[in-house]
């Protein structure tokens, strides 16, 4: 067989860029591992319970009518209808750092700043200043490494202040430890704050069928359970893909959603990566998933919809030492959304840093009690803040670092891929890109605009001037 274009993965980003491709009328092929689509926000089933894999909230919400907004640009580019689209705006979510520090925003970026004033009112002005610097900087051009931590102290001269603003931005999107390159810093900043968090309506399955039904609609191929043992090429170009099946699929052109450091691993054939470059990231993450019932989980959330939490004694963003650091993380209520409509039961989801060697390592006994007793203490910790509710849990479940490498193929678990982003899509291939969040977009609308993106710069540009 043979295709213009080979996508590897079905994930979002994946499957923005055969939507893209295909509703130009171009032949093109996403390939999954898996039976069903979304890598890391995904969707399963148990005991009658659809629950996400992924998805807390969805970045850079916009209404309908905005039509500069990140959102409604995608949505053009993917010929869907933003109007028929149905949002559900966040309520309100919370930073809280040890010493009752507390910092509330919205969608109203307003709310943020009034905020600043209220507990910083000595930095209000720098955070003013930071923000208007952010409004005139182009965060898409090819720049080099740049240290976040640096710039903000240069502009706000608070630590405190510095380090809350940064704890959402990095549990959502930063692949390297303790610091962030001021690009990225700067596209969540405007995601999450700017912009705002929403959700879609109905449940992740809902949006990922919404998805693969257009892009089949529009002529393109998907096929499920295809795991690829190796990438095949001669000096700089691709020629194809194996499957582990033997089968040989050859294209022109490859776009690979799997990560730098597992396309590395695919185009040598299995050996370790040598280079420096397209190392795995060692952030992962650890997160449990309880249903309680629907009335004790809006007394628990007191109108917030997602709560950031960090009460360790110094800030750190980095692997663990322990399997698990309790003392920072997310409290997110999937049901704490505007007008989302009611059930029986509601989630509460909770997720902290985590150390993929040490699940890694652990023997099946071990993982199985590791799990167990992780989830105790990620509820004993969120009742320090929520008030204790394990008794009242009706189902819960869990996933680990080794979760998420199996069913993401992101290697170690690195749900944020690897520090080195290749943030125009090329590599030392002519012909081979890579999009999703190596390619250095993040979160759900960002992680399909890359997938676009790549479409556009790399295939439908190249055509026009061919």
């Amino acid at each position: 067989m043979h295709y213009p274009l080979v996508i590897i993965g079905a994930g979002l980003a994946g499957l923005a860029a055969g939507i893209r491709m295909a509703r130009f009328g171009n032949k093109v092929l996403i390939l999954e591992q898996h039976d069903r689509p979304g890598g890391l926000n995904s969707y399963y089933t148990r005991q009658g319970y659809l629950l996400e894999t992924g998805l807390h909230a969805m970045t850079n919400y916009a209404p309908p009518g905005d039509r500069h907004a990140p959102l409604n640009r995608l949505f053009r580019q993917l010929k869907l209808s933003r109007k028929n689209f149905q949002t559900h705006q966040q309520v309100e979510s919370e930073i809280r750092f040890d010493g009752g520090y507390n910092l509330r925003f919205s969608n109203d970026f307003k709310q943020l700043q009034d905020e600043v004033a209220r507990l910083f009112p000595a930095s209000i002005d720098n955070f003013i200043r930071l923000t208007r610097m952010l409004d005139d900087y182009d965060p898409f051009q090819l720049s080099p490494w740049s240290s976040t931590r640096a710039k903000l102290h240069d502009i706000l001269d608070n630590p405190l202040l510095e380090n809350m603003l940064l704890w959402p931005v990095m549990l959502y999107g930063c692949s390297s430890e303790d610091d962030i390159d001021f690009d990225q810093f700067v596209i969540l900043f405007r995601s999450i704050f700017q912009e705002g968090l929403f959700r879609p309506h109905g449940n992740m399955k809902d949006f990922l069928d919404l998805l693969v039904t257009h892009y089949r609609s529009l002529g393109g191929e998907i096929l499920y359970k295809k795991k690829i043992s190796s990438i095949h090429y001669e000096n700089n170009t691709v020629s194809g893909i194996e499957l582990a099946s033997g089968e040989t699929i050859e294209c022109d052109k490859l776009i690979s959603t799997a990560g730098l450091p597992t396309t590395n691993k695919l185009l040598q054939k299995g050996e370790p990566v040598d280079s420096e470059k397209g190392q795995p990231g060692k952030i992962s993450l650890f997160e449990t998933i309880a249903m309680l019932p629907r009335d004790r989980v809006v007394e628990l959330a007191q109108d917030r919809t997602i709560i950031f939490f960090n009460f360790q004694k110094s800030f750190s963003f980095r692997k663990p030492s322990d399997a698990i650091d309790f003392d920072g993380g997310v409290i997110c209520f999937p049901d704490g959304f505007q007008d989302i409509p009611t059930s029986p039961e509601n989630q509460i989801r909770i997720t902290h840093m985590a150390n993929y060697d040490k699940w890694k390592q652990a023997t099946t006994d071990q993982y199985k009690q590791m799990k167990e007793e992780s989830k105790k203490q990620s509820w004993k910790r969120a009742a320090t803040i929520l008030g204790d509710f394990s008794q009242e849990i009706v189902y819960s479940d869990s996933f680990t670092p080794t979760t998420i490498e199996r069913f993401t193929s992101k290697a170690k678990g690195a749900v944020y891929g690897s520090p080195d982003k290749q943030k125009d899509g090329r590599t030392e291939f002519d012909n081979l890109f890579i999009a999703g969040t190596d390619q250095g977009f993040l979160g759900i609308v960002g992680s399909m605009i890359s997938g676009a993106n790549m479409i556009n710069l790399h295939v439908l540009l190249e055509a026009k001037h061919a």
